[in-house]
């Protein structure tokens, strides 16, 4: 978890330093409620996340009719996962 924090500091200070404004949520529960609240240009989104996943969000995003564009952050490489965060 230590390096998940880690990670998502690196990415917030750079993306800060570019001259965009950043919101960071620490869990899937917070990320969705901040995608509710607020009109993002674009949504990072680990895969990996507690509460709920990076999976869950984008669908749940999508079935509401959200149109925000979603990147996903993956560790993964495996053709399932590829294939399953298109799908969300």
């Amino acid at each position: 978890m230590e390096d998940d924090r880690k990670v998502a500091g690196f990415i917030e200070q750079g993306l800060k330093e570019e001259g965009y404004v950043v919101d960071v949520a620490t869990d899937g529960e917070e990320a969705t409620t901040l995608a509710h609240v607020y009109e993002y240009d674009v949504i990072l989104l680990d895969v990996v996340l507690p509460k709920k996943n990076g999976f869950q969000i984008a669908m749940e995003l999508r079935r509401e009719g959200g149109n925000t564009p979603i990147m996903m952050l993956a560790s993964r490489d495996a053709v399932e996962d590829i294939v399953r965060g298109l799908d969300a």
